[in-house]
């Protein structure tokens, strides 16, 4: 059975798709098969793994298909997933792309049957295929993010190692909460991520301050400041790919280390 994990945050800027892009794709390292799933309109899970064009097909028609689950069969949803280019040997990872046409869904759904939940029947769909799946959340608190609190069995939340990422966090917590008592009872929090690490005294005292609101729940996993990262997503590579040897390459695979062994017990 698979697990499917949301990467949240409403704040943007904080390491919220880099997080799911390299996190899905050190998954595939470890040969998990994994579907990286991106429902942010902006799209750049998409374009971080080299997908650059929009597609005939993506995220948009997945969830209008959707809205009539006979009509999301898993041959149907799985014309729209794209493979990670073999050029990348990544041939564990695949993705279902987003595209700014994405955001015009939101109107859609306000009057919509069952609109939390689209993702969620996506999902159940495909997650016989796939030991991993990875949700890329839009950067706000809007019902793309519910149908991706809804779908998910577990949130990772980054946070960056800033003053003011902390405000938003409380914001997001009762957002889970909400779900949890109406949508989703087994939803957890996998773990807060400290993103966006310096060796200086107010990261230091971020991080204190986020161990605090999370007792027990924070990544021994951090992920560095650190250029090589930042480059990845120009080039269309997970940073896994661009290069192994970085900081931020060897934190994202402790990470992904790190869920694995608390999934095993």
């Amino acid at each position: 059975m698979s697990k499917t994990i949301a990467i949240c945050n409403q704040k943007g800027g904080v390491g919220k798709t880099t997080t799911a892009i390299n996190l899905a794709a050190c998954f595939a390292v470890l040969e998990k098969k994994t579907l990286l799933i991106d429902i942010d309109p902006q799209a750049n899970a998409s374009q971080g793994v080299g997908i650059n064009e929009t597609q005939e097909e993506d995220i948009y028609e997945a969830l209008v298909l959707a809205e009539n689950p006979k009509e999301a069969s898993i041959e149907r949803l799985t014309e729209i997933i794209k493979p990670i280019s073999t050029e990348y040997k990544l041939e564990y990872l695949s993705i279902l792309p987003s595209s700014p046409g994405l955001a015009k869904l939101e109107i859609e759904l306000v009057n919509a049957m069952s609109r939390e939940r689209r993702l969620q029947r996506v999902i159940k769909t495909l997650e016989n295929n796939y030991e991993y799946i990875i949700i890329d959340a839009p950067p706000s608190l809007n019902l793309l993010t519910i149908n991706t609190l809804t779908a998910a069995n577990s949130v990772v939340i980054p946070v960056q190692c800033e003053y003011f990422s902390l405000q938003g966090v409380a914001e997001l917590l009762n957002t889970i909460k909400l779900v949890q008592n109406n949508l989703n009872p087994n939803l957890q929090i996998e773990g807060a991520l400290l993103t966006m690490h310096t060796r200086n005294s107010l990261a230091k005292q971020v991080a204190e301050e986020i161990r605090e609101n999370f007792p027990g729940k924070v990544f021994n996993a951090i992920i560095p400041r650190n250029v090589k990262l930042a480059e990845a997503p120009s080039h269309g590579k997970p940073v896994v790919l661009y290069d192994i040897q970085c900081p931020g390459s060897q934190a994202y695979m402790k990470l992904a280390e790190e869920i694995l062994e608390t999934a095993n017990g």
